[in-house]
């Protein structure tokens, strides 16, 4: 069996937004008990992680080393079409993922002890983020 789910995350600039919750709802809305949930981003300046969920500075310092990577601004980039962060959010989406599968288990994700799903968020400025998840299993 094949379920497909939309979800829309409205940001509020660059940063990490949890949306396990998110995800654990659609995946148990589904009619599936065992099979996997693939998300997905349909941007090229927003990604996707599984990431530690009870410390929020690992993702602080996440944010950090990446800025480290990719600054804004930097003079080397010729790609600056939208400003300052444009290349920047595009060089950080490919460093981390625009995708993920999940395992499902009992009709949830199923997921270690301390992992949430999160949407990371690398433009400076609001966005809205759009999330497919098509889900596949019995």
């Amino acid at each position: 069996m094949i379920e497909q789910y939309r979800l829309s995350i409205a940001t509020r600039g660059r940063g990490t937004y949890e949306i396990t919750d998110a995800v654990q709802q659609r995946v148990c809305q589904s009619a599936i008990v065992t099979g996997l949930c693939h998300v997905f981003v349909h941007h090229t300046s927003a990604s996707l992680l599984l990431c530690e969920n009870a410390d929020p500075s690992v993702r602080h310092d996440l944010e950090h080393f990446l800025a480290r990577l990719a600054p804004d601004g930097d003079p080397v980039y010729t790609h600056a079409a939208e400003g300052p962060d444009d290349m920047p959010a595009h060089l950080r989406a490919i460093l981390t993922k625009m995708d993920l599968t999940l395992p499902i288990s009992d009709g949830r994700c199923a997921l270690g002890t301390w992992q949430g799903v999160y949407l990371y968020e690398h433009r400076t400025g609001a966005q809205r983020r759009r999330l497919t998840l098509p889900l596949n299993g019995v």
